[in-house]
């Protein structure tokens, strides 16, 4: 899945504590900061690890302020773990 976070997301360890929530539910792709604020994920792994990370992403770190979450499908990548960009 791809999915694009708005809010307060950016300066607040959001990537890093992505990275390790989806290192604790078996998650693999990648997070990283995008030029709009914005932070965008791509998620794959098993369905119910995925709706996991996805629910956890609607509310993210207590230093972050999710105001928006988007979800998208995509094209299966194998990914290998779970890495900030």
């Amino acid at each position: 899945m791809q999915v694009e976070v708005t809010g307060k997301v950016q300066g607040v360890g959001f990537r890093q504590a992505t990275v390790r929530q989806a290192t604790r539910l078996s998650v693999d792709g990648w997070v990283r900061n995008q030029g709009d604020g914005s932070v965008s994920a791509l998620l794959c792994g098993e369905s119910e690890a995925v709706e996991a990370m996805v629910s956890w992403l609607r509310q993210g770190p207590d230093s972050a302020r999710v105001e928006g979450v988007t979800v998208s499908a995509c094209a299966w990548q194998d990914i290998a773990g779970f890495v900030q960009l």
